[in-house]
């Protein structure tokens, strides 16, 4: 079957054709690193790595740009209130989001571009621009350059969203930030007096900064070239910052993407996760629940990617419980057989996620495997459990999450935390046998007790007790 995606500008599922055959460009928007990040911002993250570790797996050599914003309104502002240089603000907050991605198993991307290293770009786009008669230098003096929308008849053709109906400011604002037309949108801005004077590059406009949308359009450009193959973000990105983006590219004779992908938005309570609202949930709170990185990680997969995810912190733990009996066989599993290798998918899994990357059904016949290698394995059928274990593997590893990849715990920090519990679970565990030996059936049970609520599960078995983290099926 071949890969099919929803599309945002046809509002259709269509069936994916990459420019170049075997070769896939994607651009991801990332960031603005104002502040840390919130789980909400990883879902974007965590649901691009799955489509890109799908591709890779189909054969496809991938190309994944995913870029930072280090220059914007909001990081100004810090850095005002702060007395703060900008880019220390920013630079401070992408190193705690490089962090979380990497404990939530996500690939690095093949490039991770600064916005504030592609002002040479964006000077030669808004040019283009300028040439063709597509935008115009404020006459108000302030340096502002701005994208004139009436300019560009297809404006709206990816949200919808024709200018007329995107009137939000008065005509007097318009006038005096020497915008001609509301619906016009910045491509460069001018220094402001309130401004940090070390927030600006020399312009053939002034001095300024560039505007938000002109520098996803240069990055693009860049890295994937005139025409590339898949723009991600999520979904209360398009309007107005991918429509600008789509807009301002073509205007300036860029072909641009040929699939707008949009993910989901996280929400708590009945809004979208976000910083400036005062609903977030980071990764702290996540760990302080008792929660760990693969298991938010499982959360955020095993719905469609473009579903809305409700969070609470119940829903949270529920989901760690299903992916800990997946976990548990794996683990059990490789205890008796042996790690083994990746395994063939299952024809139903390889369905579900080239039809528009449905983990939601993936994941279930995930658990369908994970149900049948536990039959094998209570059996004493070595050769069904091996089986089992090497294709429950292989379909994890699609997801970002075997619990046998280094990247959860194999190697590192991780590795020797494991090595301390391992210890520690022993010494309970010898505890609970000298109990029993004496026939302190009490004391044995109160061991077993205490060791299920730190999250730790004994088995009793004929070649004695073993232990695993979560749920026991």
């Amino acid at each position: 079957m071949t890969l099919r995606l929803y599309d945002t500008t046809t509002r259709s599922v269509r069936d994916f054709v990459p420019k170049h055959v075997g070769m896939v460009g994607i651009y991801l928007c990332g960031l603005t690193v104002q502040s840390a990040p919130h789980i909400g911002h990883l879902r974007g993250g965590v649901n691009y790595d799955v489509l890109r570790r799908w591709l890779l797996r189909s054969g496809f050599e991938v190309t994944f740009i995913r870029n930072v914003t280090d220059i914007d309104d909001k990081i100004l502002v810090k850095a005002v209130e702060q007395e703060r240089p900008f880019w220390s603000i920013a630079y401070d907050n992408e190193v705690i989001l490089g962090a979380a991605y990497r404990s939530l198993n996500v690939l690095p991307p093949t490039y991770e571009p600064r916005a504030t290293g592609h002002v040479p770009q964006m000077h030669e786009l808004i040019e283009k621009l300028l040439a063709e008669g597509h935008a115009y230098v404020a006459d108000d003096g302030s340096g502002d350059v701005y994208f004139d929308v009436r300019s560009y008849p297809d404006y709206g053709s990816l949200s919808g969203q024709r200018p007329d109906a995107t009137q939000t400011q008065i005509a007097d604002e318009a006038a005096e930030r020497g915008k001609r037309d509301p619906a016009d949108f910045a491509l460069w801005k001018g220094l402001k007096p309130e401004e940090p004077a070390d927030a600006a590059w020399p312009s053939p406009w002034g001095p300024g900064r560039p505007g938000w949308h002109i520098e996803c359009s240069a990055m693009c450009w860049r890295y994937l070239g005139a025409e590339f193959d898949i723009h991600g973000g999520g979904l209360d990105l398009t309007f107005p910052h991918h429509e600008n983006e789509q807009a301002q590219s073509r205007a300036a004779g860029l072909p641009f993407a040929r699939y707008w992908v949009h993910h989901g938005l996280l929400n708590l309570g009945e809004a979208k996760m976000s910083k400036s609202l005062g609903n977030v949930v980071d990764l702290d709170h996540v760990a302080s629940i008792g929660i760990r990185p693969v298991e938010l990680r499982y959360y955020l997969v095993a719905p469609h990617y473009r579903s809305r995810i409700d969070y609470s912190d119940e829903s949270l733990r529920e989901s760690a419980v299903a992916y800990r009996r997946v976990e548990g066989f794996v683990r059990r599993a490789a205890d008796r057989v042996g790690a083994g290798g990746l395994g063939e998918l299952p024809a139903g899994f390889g369905t579900a996620m080239d039809d528009d990357l449905n983990t939601s059904a993936a994941v279930a016949v995930l658990h369908d495997v994970v149900r049948d290698g536990q039959i094998a394995l209570a059996g004493g059928d070595d050769a069904g459990t091996a089986a089992a274990l090497a294709v429950v593997r292989g379909m994890l590893d699609v997801l970002g999450l075997d619990p046998l990849d280094p990247a959860w715990g194999g190697d590192g920090q991780d590795g020797e935390l494991r090595s301390v519990v391992d210890s520690l679970v022993a010494l309970a565990l010898e505890q609970r046998a000298q109990a029993r030996s004496r026939r302190d059936w009490a004391a044995a049970d109160s061991v077993r007790d205490q060791l299920k609520h730190a999250g730790v599960v004994v088995e009793d078995t004929p070649h004695g007790p073993r232990w695993t983290i979560g749920e026991q099926d």
